[in-house]
């Protein structure tokens, strides 16, 4: 049996059964060579994944059309040579909403509202789907398009779990597709993120001893009270694979939203305020480490039980701290670079208020390092689709990234100091049953 076919064998059974089991998607592996670092050689490609354009045209699918999709679809539809054909979403007022303003901004009827998200991954005219919902629904719209064949781009969080992005990234892996992890500091922001991580892998800061990242805390046990439960709504679909629980309009607010809900809040659907700003800065604070098919090897919770403070260490004594004065600062024996999605300084020593140090922001130099100028996310997204690459952020690295987030939470539970190994994607320590527990997570059943 081939590695693809094992793949999509256990896929299908993991899906179909409890996400508990998502580890399964070994690739044929055992299931420490299968969290291994993916190896340098080419991709197993799926021959659904071998797209020949229609005339040209990616044709798209859209799962989840709250905020956060209205906020990106038209970065998509910019592109004159991509149609957005189906809209799925659990509330259908979203999904009318949804399907009316892609078809107001091209001016036709071809987008039509879809079932729900199977729906769109199995329709053989979708090229790629793009996944905007709560963190908690990412792994099995992901995995499943990939299987099928699809290209996908996924917001980030990548994933609630390790085990579920481990799950993510093999799949990716295995069937060949182009996989777009929503990190988009990578590409936009006047390219600042680019530029402060360039400059760390240049070596224009000396040795780097510190990083530092300024964002929220873990998350909480869900405590809302339930509400009467109102028509136009699958709350089984939005639940998924969440504890069964009455209705929350905090978790899925009814109609047509304006602001970003507070499921970020619950560590049932996500990993706090921690995880969804940190899917974002600490992805940067990985790729100016040039760790984004490994990470860190120590895990320290605070002492005092304070709520930040956490701090990972690298094998090479890099430290990397939970709580910082900007999104993310970066500490060398030469200099500091701070950045943020408005701020973006350099300067030498590190006292903040020495004088700045552009210098050290200055365009990369004869044979330094030059990072992607991308014009934007979704646009490096749809070349690396036509060009037959990866983007900027795959679904490995997406996964890498979360994990930090991931690890951060499991720290702050547990209490004490944990070795992880970056490569099994394990605990390797005295108290190792602790946080191997936290890898994964027992889920509901759902249809």
């Amino acid at each position: 049996m081939s590695e693809l076919e094992q793949t999509r064998r256990d896929a299908i059974r993991t899906l179909a059964v409890t996400a508990a089991a998502i580890p399964a998607i070994t690739l044929g592996r055992s299931a420490s060579a299968a969290s291994a670092k993916p190896s340098s050689t080419a991709p197993l490609t799926h021959p659904a994944a071998r797209h020949t354009l229609r005339n040209g045209t990616l044709q798209a699918g859209i799962v989840g059309f709250g905020v956060r999709a209205r906020e990106i679809y038209n970065g998509f539809l910019d592109d004159d040579a991509v149609d957005i054909v189906s809209v799925a979403d659990v509330v259908d007022a979203r999904t009318a909403e949804g399907v009316r303003r892609v078809n107001e901004r091209r001016k036709n009827d071809a987008c039509r509202a879809a079932k729900d998200w199977r729906e769109i991954v199995h329709d053989p005219r979708i090229d790629f789907v793009i996944v905007t919902t709560p963190d908690h629904w990412h792994a099995e719209p992901a995995i499943v398009a990939a299987l099928a064949g699809k290209h996908v781009y996924c917001e980030k969080p990548l994933s609630l779990t390790i085990a579920e992005g481990r799950a993510i990234a093999n799949a990716a892996r295995a069937t060949g597709i182009r996989f777009q992890t929503g990190s988009q500091q990578r590409s936009e922001y006047g390219h600042m993120f680019v530029r402060a991580a360039e400059a760390v892998r240049n070596g224009r800061i000396g040795k780097i001893s510190k990083i530092t990242v300024g964002v929220g805390e873990s998350p909480k046990p869900c405590d809302l009270p339930s509400e009467p439960l109102p028509e136009g709504i699958d709350w089984e679909g939005w639940l998924g694979q969440a504890p069964l629980r009455g209705f929350s309009s905090t978790l899925c607010p009814i109609g047509v939203h304006n602001n970003y809900p507070a499921w970020r809040n619950y560590r049932e659907y996500c990993n706090g305020g921690l995880a969804d700003m940190g899917a974002h800065h600490f992805d940067i604070a990985q790729w100016a480490l040039a760790m984004d098919e490994s990470g860190p090897r120590e895990v320290i919770p605070p002492e005092n039980g304070a709520k930040t403070g956490l701090r990972f260490i690298y094998a090479d004594g890099v430290e990397l701290v939970h709580g910082g004065p900007t999104d993310c600062t970066f500490f060398g024996s030469e200099g500091t670079i701070e950045v943020s999605r408005g701020h973006l300084r350099a300067y030498r020593g590190s006292d903040r208020s020495a004088p700045d140090a552009p210098e050290i922001l200055a365009d990369p130099t004869g044979n330094e390092l030059r990072l992607p100028r991308n014009t934007s996310h979704i646009a490096d997204f749809l070349a690396a689709i036509r060009e037959g690459r990866d983007p900027i952020c795959t679904a490995e690295t997406g996964h890498r990234t979360a994990t930090i987030c991931q690890l951060a939470n499991i720290g702050y539970e547990v209490g004490t100091p944990l070795r992880w190994n970056p490569v099994t994607e394990r605990f390797e320590c005295a108290n190792a049953e602790l946080g191997n527990a936290l890898i994964a997570r027992a889920v509901r059943k759902h249809t």
